[in-house]
This record gives structure tokens, C-alpha cells and sequence, in this order.
């Protein structure tokens, strides 16, 4: 009978672990992780109604694998789907798609190079120029340029636009 005691109280700090790493998984609004925290009580109880040191060592496992486990599960939880959906996080598609986004906004700057276009407001030295048919925030290279001067784009990198009067 004594040794179902200490089966019971191994077996049951086992599930409450169990049940700690599927809260991370499944979301319980905390069930699951009360559950767990009930389960390894009872687990330490069956350990001390067999032996002290059973029920000593069954306490310390707790009191020190559990905190470890549970930061462990935080650590990984942003990485869950679960998780991800949560927190915000943007999927691999949403990821891919930006990036696509990026490459052609980028590819549309560098072929601005050269273009020439009409100061909107004073550049001093930024300002609002119309590039085509475009209205777009750019930095006079040089000074201060009047708006309503021609201007000629000279450099495009990321999100700045740099101009020249002509």
C-alpha cells in the first residue's frame, strides 16, 4: 500500500508538469495551470503520507522545477501559434509579403533618380516636392530651395529622398 503512495505522488508531480506545458498550448484563461498547481499538492501530499523525505524532495522538485518550467514555457509561448496569434505577431506570409512590398517601394525610389519635378512647399531643407504625379517628402542637398523651383531628384536610399534645385 506505502509503495502506491509514492507511485501516486511521482506519477501525479508528473502530470502537473504535463499539464503546466499544455497551458502553454491550449489557452484556459489559467484552468489548466490551477489544475496543475492542485495536482502537484496532491502529489507532494501522496509523497509526505509515505515518507518525509519523499514529501521533502517531492516540495523542493516543485519549488524548483515548476518556476523553471513555467519560465521556460513563457520563453517559448511567443513562438506557439497560440501565442502568435495573441501577441500579434505577423505570420510568414505577412512577413514575405512586406518584404515584396519593401523591395518594390525600393525599386520605385532608385528609378526616381534623375526625374525632375516642382518644389510644393520651401525646402528648407525639407519639404514637399511633386516627383511625376507623386507628392513626396524630400531633403534639399544643398540650402534652402523656393517652392515652385524645379527641382531633379539625386539620390534615393530607404526612405529619403534627396533633391537638387535645377
Amino acid at each position: 500500500m506505502n509503495e502506491a503512495l509514492l507511485i501516486w505522488g511521482i506519477v501525479l508531480l508528473v502530470v502537473a508538469a504535463f499539464l503546466l506545458v499544455l497551458e502553454v498550448f491550449i489557452p484556459s484563461a489559467g484552468v489548466i495551470a490551477v489544475t496543475s498547481a492542485v495536482v502537484a499538492v496532491a502529489g507532494i501530499v501522496c509523497l509526505f503520507r509515505y515518507d518525509a523525505t519523499w514529501g521533502l524532495i517531492g516540495s523542493l522538485a516543485v519549488l524548483v522545477v515548476g518556476p523553471i518550467l513555467g519560465g521556460f514555457m513563457l520563453k517559448i509561448w511567443p513562438n506557439t501559434p497560440i501565442g502568435r496569434r495573441l501577441i500579434g505577431s505577423p505570420s510568414e506570409e505577412d512577413i514575405a509579403q512586406a518584404h515584396e512590398t519593401q523591395k518594390l517601394e525600393q525599386a520605385e525610389r532608385l528609378a526616381m533618380i534623375g526625374m525632375e519635378g516642382q518644389a510644393v512647399t520651401d525646402l528648407r531643407p525639407v519639404g514637399m516636392a511633386k516627383i511625376g504625379e507623386r507628392r513626396l517628402d524630400v531633403l534639399a542637398e544643398s540650402g534652402w530651395i523656393k517652392a515652385g523651383s524645379a527641382v531633379r531628384v539625386t539620390h534615393a536610399d530607404g526612405s529619403q529622398i534627396k533633391v537638387r534645385q535645377v
